[in-house]
């Protein structure tokens, strides 16, 4: 017993002394402007309300922990109908950007959204993406493979006349990508499973069910794989530059990151409890 307690302190000093540290020199990327408008039409509620909020920051390098706010723009979208301005602006200085007057996206109506910043000009173009309402969500019984996780049931009628998208937000920036290709214009119910590090009941919780568009849809889901859905939401931060809607009109190279998309959005609350309560 001896010898081995000798061997082992020259066994770790051998090994320590081998320690070298190495630094990995990782190249700084010129930030790109990321715009997050993604706007919510509450058409279910009365009367009509809507989250028309223009998100405005920049890319950061891979090891920073912060990403940088974006205050010093111009925000405006134009009715291309009748070429109407609704004027932005970010009264908090805080990266997000609000009409100056209260202002609900109109049916069948295309809308440019225009950014300027640092003398460069960003456009894109949304018209607003119909939906459908909830007819419940309910929490289940069921679970998966820890037996911990928490059930949701979640019932609504599809539009058969259109090829449906959706996205549903379940709190706490959960997000889930759904298609109508099997079961067009049909009753339609499905199991959302909250994990047991991500929710902790008892709680409460408002799920979102926006209509989406296909192309949405797409870049929706390839920015979620990228991002893991990090907290924060899927614009929290970008790990490669995915194209969006939206075009750098003065320098094409420059492009921006992120989408301009209008959503009708319904929302549904409900109390999760626990198991045993």
């Amino acid at each position: 017993m001896k010898k081995t307690y000798l061997i082992i302190p020259f066994i770790l000093l051998f090994f320590s002394n081998c320690e070298k540290v190495v630094e990995i020199d990782v190249p700084s990327i010129e930030p790109k402007l990321i715009i997050d408008a993604s706007f919510e039409i509450l058409f279910d509620e009365a009367p009509v309300t809507a989250n028309t909020v223009v998100k405005l920051k920049l890319s950061a390098d891979y090891f920073e922990e912060t990403i940088p706010t974006v205050s010093n723009a111009i925000v405006f979208l134009t009715n291309v109908m009748d070429n109407s301005i609704i004027n932005f602006v970010d009264a908090n200085l805080s990266g997000s950007f609000r009409p100056l007057k209260s202002f609900i996206p109109q049916d069948n109506i295309e809308y440019e959204l225009t950014v300027i910043y640092k003398n460069q000009t960003y456009k894109g173009r949304a018209t607003k993406e119909k939906s459908t309402p909830f007819q419940s969500a309910t929490q289940g019984d069921e679970t998966l493979f820890s037996g911990e996780e928490t059930e949701v049931k979640v019932v609504f009628k599809d539009d058969s006349e259109n090829e449906n998208y959706y996205l549903f937000d379940f709190t706490n920036s959960i997000f889930l990508t759904l298609e109508d290709r099997f079961f067009n214009g049909t009753d339609y119910n499905f199991s959302f499973f909250y994990q047991e590090e991500e929710i902790e009941v008892p709680t409460r919780v408002t799920i979102k069910m926006s209509g989406i568009t296909k192309d949405y849809f797409t870049y929706f889901r390839i920015l979620q794989n990228q991002s893991a859905t990090a907290g924060g939401g899927p614009f929290q931060s970008v790990p490669s530059s995915l194209l969006g809607n939206i075009i750098n009109t003065t320098n094409e190279a420059n492009f921006p990151l992120g989408y301009f998309h209008i959503s009708e959005t319904d929302t549904f609350t409900i109390d999760l409890v626990g198991k045993n309560e």
